[in-house]
């Protein structure tokens, strides 16, 4: 009897040890953590959708700082809503300004929110701008109200921008300090001066080359804003 119940233990304790073992995680869940990554949205014109001149589909800036992003283990899941001719307050070819894109493009659970440009604002009344501008990152911040937000002025491929391109980025400087938001100034900077390979025939849009120097030159602001501590 002794024997029988020995026996009955062992097979018991066998079991036991079994089943408190932890699963094997099931193959979807090894998915879901493959394509896990931070959610950005990007709100821009032209120099984000691409043009005739380069940065058509894949070719475009966004793509390849997303490959870059994952190259350094940051995985991105973007939602980019980008017209050409679109501005804070200027309609693009498809009637939006930058507000309309901000309301396609931002949700609630994103990690970032990204501003470009624009250029296309030239010709809005300075007053009408600002309010424009606060209209979009007002939204943006109900939208997604844990998100940072980085905002890049509008670039120029000479050194020498006209005053209403500086009234544009000085605005965006103001605003974006309102709005606590990271501001990066391509004027400043010198983007695409002195480098005539990345600004296509047209003077204005950037060539595949210029969409691959964006990238460059954005990807590491994306990251940096993913990995800064609160």
């Amino acid at each position: 009897m002794s024997r029988l119940v020995t026996l009955v233990l062992s097979v018991a304790l066998l079991v036991g040890l079994v089943l408190a073992r932890p699963l094997p995680a099931r193959s979807d869940e090894t998915v879901t953590l493959q394509f896990a990554g931070s959610r950005v949205a990007v709100v821009g014109d032209s120099y984000t959708t691409g043009s005739n001149e380069g940065g058509e589909g894949t070719r475009g800036w966004t793509t390849r700082a997303w490959q870059l992003l994952a190259h350094q283990g940051l995985p991105v899941r973007a939602d980019v809503a980008a017209e050409g001719g679109a501005g804070y307050g200027a309609r693009g070819n498809r009637g939006s300004v930058f507000e309309d894109l901000t309301a396609r493009a931002v949700k609630n659970d994103d990690h970032l929110v990204v501003f470009y440009g624009s250029r296309n604002d030239q010709n809005v009344e300075p007053t009408l701008l600002s309010i424009m501008v606060y209209g979009a990152f007002q939204l943006a911040r109900r939208n997604a109200p844990e998100a940072r937000f980085l905002v890049i002025g509008p670039p120029w491929p000479t050194a020498d921008p006209p005053p209403a391109i500086m009234r544009i980025r000085d605005t965006l400087r103001y605003q974006a300090g309102l709005a606590r938001a990271a501001f990066v100034d391509p004027i400043a900077e010198r983007w695409f001066v002195d480098d005539p390979t990345l600004i296509g025939a047209d003077g204005v849009h950037p060539t595949d080359a210029g969409h691959v120097y964006m990238a460059d030159k954005i990807a590491p602001l994306i990251a940096t804003q993913l990995t800064r501590r609160a």
